[in-house]
């Protein structure tokens, strides 16, 4: 990082934690009672319960600080994982929530450098992920040093060695040639035939799929068109709420109606 962007990363993390001052920590008795409005649907009581935590947040991102990604965007994917932890935070538990969404953030924190660290996707494994962060944090190139510290053998570090060493290059950067390296990647597009082919097989397996449907009840298909078939998917405790049945019979009735899409595609001859 440059200079002026540590600079500009300093001016703003110190205004965004003068912000958070205007967030005290709650007593337990009162986040508990949050916990429990929060969850009988009262946003701003979630609200107010997320925010009291953001500056705990701040203190688990300074961890990570040194891995050569923006603070700010650690601290955004801190909060992400602050929000994940209080959407499953069961206020009756002898615990804090900033206790109980440690884990949350920091797994949501890890994951995001890893995936930051390298253009290439790298660290899909908790054995990679450690030796990345061995790697980046010693320096270490040493395979059965790696090896023995993460938990990978020495024939998988040998292989990523070259990837963890090596620096991520530009598409836009030109070669002694004078083209890029973007204008030297194959194309992956489809050529004209494939693009038919694949028209085809979707028109056959749409109206095969909307013969399927139409041989479902009334209520499977209401079912089916709010879970599957929407942007906002509705929950099964809403559904269960509309059709005057609980929300297990509601996931009994999804379950039975994908059953009988699957085998009736499967007897049209459409894979389901």
């Amino acid at each position: 990082m440059t200079a002026a962007s540590v600079a500009h990363e300093r001016t703003a993390l110190a205004a965004y934690r003068q912000k958070l001052g205007s967030h005290p920590p709650l007593p337990e008795g009162h986040e508990r009672e949050l916990a429990v409005a929060w969850r009988n649907g009262d946003r701003r009581a979630g609200d107010k319960l997320v925010c009291a935590c953001l500056p705990f947040v701040v203190s688990i991102a300074m961890e990570y600080r040194r891995w050569g990604i923006p603070l700010e965007d650690i601290i955004q994917q801190g909060n992400i994982g602050l929000l994940r932890a209080a959407e499953r935070f069961d206020p009756t538990r002898d615990c804090r929530l900033i206790t109980y969404a440690a884990y949350w953030i920091r797994a949501e924190i890890r994951d995001y450098v890893v995936r930051g660290y390298r253009v290439v996707r790298f660290g899909t494994t908790k054995s990679e992920r450690r030796a990345l962060r061995l790697y980046r944090t010693t320096r270490e190139e040493d395979p059965s040093v790696l090896a023995a510290k993460s938990g990978l053998t020495e024939e998988r570090v040998r292989t990523l060695l070259p990837v963890l060493a090596s620096s991520d290059v530009s598409l836009d950067a030109e070669s002694p040639t004078g083209m890029t390296g973007l204008e030297r990647l194959a194309s992956t597009a489809p050529s004209p035939e494939d693009e038919a082919a694949a028209h085809e097989s979707d028109g056959r397996a749409r109206t095969a799929l909307d013969a399927a449907l139409a041989e479902l009840t009334p209520r499977e298909q209401l079912i089916v068109r709010e879970r599957w078939t929407t942007d906002d998917v509705v929950t099964l405790e809403s559904l269960g709420a509309r059709l005057g049945v609980s929300k297990e019979r509601v996931r009994q009735i999804e379950e039975r109606a994908r059953e009988k899409l699957r085998s009736r595609l499967v007897s049209m001859g459409v894979a389901a």
